[in-house]
C-alpha cells in the first residue's frame, strides 16, 4: 500500500491542529473579540513568535536536514522586512503630504507631491531624492514581489558562488556571516538609500486603515503569520520527505558518497539554500509590520546565531522542534528583558535579569548541545518510541509443515 503524505509525516496534521486551535484561542480572547483578557501589544509579540517559527523551520532544513550551518539566514529575514517597509513607508507618507498639500491655494502637481515625499522620508539623513532601489516602492504589489525576489537573488547569487567551489563546514558558516556582516555594515550608511541607522519606521501604521483599530490589525497580522507558519510547515514536510528528503539527508551525513552516486549535490544545496532565503524573507515581511520599525541591527551576525541557538535547542532534524524552540526562547527573551520578572537579590550582588539574560540563553545551548543533543524534540522521541508496537520477534522462517533444512542434518 502506498504511504501517503500525512501518514509519512504525521506531524503535520498534529502541528497543524495545535495551531489552529492556539490561533482560534487568542482571537477569542484578544481585545479584538472583546474579551480583552490578551492585550493588543502581547497579539502582536504573539504574531512575531509564529515569524520567527517559520524562519526557523527554514533554519532547521537548511541546517538540520542538508548539514549547512548558515550563519546568515537572519539576512534574508531583514530583507524582506525592508522591501515591504519600503511600500508602508511611502503610501503612508504619501498620504499625509497629499492631503496636507491639497489644502493650498494651489493643487500641487504630481512632481511637486513626489519631491515632497522625498523630503519628509529621506529628510532625516539630509536628502530629498529617491534612490533607484525605491523605483517600485509607489506600487503594493511590485514590493511584494520585491520580497520574494531580492531575498532570494541574493541567497540564489550566494549559494551559487559558494557551492560551486565546493566550500563546506565550518568554512562556509564563515562566508555567511560575513555576507551578513558586510550587508548590516552598508544599510548603516546613509547612502544605502535605506536610511541608515535610522531604518524605516511606522510600519504598524497600514495606509487608507486609519479608521481600523490596531487591536484588529493586530489579530489580522496574527492570522496571516500562523497562516504563512503552516504552509511553510507543510511545504518543507514536503521538501523533506520522499527521494529529495533522502538525498538532502544523504548529503549531510556524507557528501562525497551522495556526489560518489551520481547525484549533482551542488544543485540540491543551492536550491534549498534559495528556498529557505525566500521563506526567511516572507517571514520578515510578516514580522516588521508588527514590529513597527526595522533597522540594520535587525540584520547583524548575532541575530542569525540566536536563531541557529532556536534550532538547536529544539531539535535539529525535527521542523516541530525547531518552531518549538524558537517559540519558547522568543518567548523567555521577551519575558526576561521586560523587566517583568524579579530581581534576585543575593546580598552582595543583585542578578538582573534583563542584564543575565544572554548568559542564561548561552549557557542553556550549551548544556542542551553536551547532555540532550536531540533538544526539545528528543522528548517527543521518548513518547512516540515508549507507544511504539513492539517488534515481532521469533522464528520468521517457513511454516512448520514446510521442507527445512535443519542444520547438522541431511534433507531427507
Amino acid at each position: 500500500m502506498t504511504r501517503t503524505f500525512l501518514t509519512q509525516n504525521r506531524s503535520v496534521f498534529w502541528f497543524l491542529l495545535a495551531l489552529g486551535i492556539f490561533a482560534l484561542i487568542v482571537t477569542v480572547l484578544s481585545e479584538a473579540a472583546g474579551n480583552g483578557m490578551i492585550s493588543t501589544s502581547f497579539v502582536k509579540t504573539l504574531g512575531k513568535t509564529l515569524c520567527l517559527m517559520l524562519v526557523a523551520v527554514a533554519m532547521d532544513v537548511v541546517w538540520g536536514y542538508t548539514g549547512i550551518l548558515s550563519l546568515g539566514h537572519m539576512a534574508f529575514f531583514g530583507l524582506g522586512g525592508y522591501m515591504i517597509g519600503m511600500w508602508l513607508m511611502y503610501a503612508r507618507t504619501e498620504i499625509i503630504v497629499t492631503e496636507s498639500l491639497l489644502a493650498a491655494a494651489i493643487p500641487p502637481t504630481p512632481q511637486e507631491i513626489h519631491d515632497s515625499i522625498g523630503t519628509q522620508i529621506f529628510g532625516v539623513v539630509g536628502s530629498s531624492e529617491f534612490p533607484a532601489i525605491w523605483i517600485f516602492a509607489h506600487s503594493f504589489w511590485l514590493q511584494i514581489a520585491m520580497v520574494v525576489l531580492v531575498p532570494g537573488l541574493l541567497a540564489l547569487v550566494f549559494g551559487w558562488l559558494a557551492f560551486r567551489s565546493r566550500v563546506t563546514g565550518v568554512y562556509l558558516s564563515i562566508l555567511t556571516q560575513a555576507m551578513t556582516l558586510a550587508l548590516s555594515l552598508y544599510l548603516f550608511q546613509n547612502e544605502s538609500g535605506l536610511r541608515g541607522n535610522n531604518g524605516l519606521s511606522g510600519l504598524q501604521n497600514l495606509p487608507g486603515l486609519d479608521d481600523v483599530p490596531q487591536s484588529t490589525l493586530s489579530i489580522a497580522f496574527f492570522w496571516a503569520s500562523a497562516a504563512a507558519l503552516g504552509l511553510g510547515y507543510v511545504l518543507f514536510a514536503w521538501v523533506t520527505s520522499g527521494k529529495f528528503g533522502s538525498v538532502i539527508r544523504g548529503i549531510r551525513d556524507n557528501e562525497s558518497r551522495v556526489r560518489f552516486l551520481g547525484y549533482h549535490v551542488e544543485g540540491y544545496k543551492l536550491f534549498v539554500f534559495t528556498l529557505t532565503g525566500i521563506v526567511a524573507g516572507i517571514a520578515g515581511a510578516l514580522y516588521y509590520p508588527q514590529a513597527g520599525i526595522i533597522n540594520p541591527n535587525e540584520i547583524a551576525p548575532i541575530a542569525s546565531i540566536y536563531l541557529a541557538v532556536w534550532v538547536a535547542i529544539g531539535g535539529r532534524g525535527r521542523l516541530y522542534g525547531a518552531a518549538l524552540g524558537a517559540a519558547l526562547v522568543s518567548l523567555l527573551s521577551s519575558w526576561f528583558t521586560s523587566g517583568a520578572v524579579p530581581s534576585v537579590p543575593l546580598g552582595f550582588y543583585t542578578i538582573q535579569w534583563t542584564d543575565w539574560w544572554l548568559v542564561l540563553l548561552g549557557t542553556s545551548f550549551v548544556a542542551v548541545t553536551l547532555l540532550a543533543p536531540k533538544g526539545i524534540g528528543g522528548l517527543f522521541d521518548l513518547i512516540s518510541t515508549r507507544h511504539t508496537i513492539p517488534e515481532r520477534v521469533g522464528d520468521f522462517g517457513p511454516d512448520k509443515g514446510a521442507r527445512r533444512t535443519v542444520e547438522g542434518e541431511e534433507e531427507k
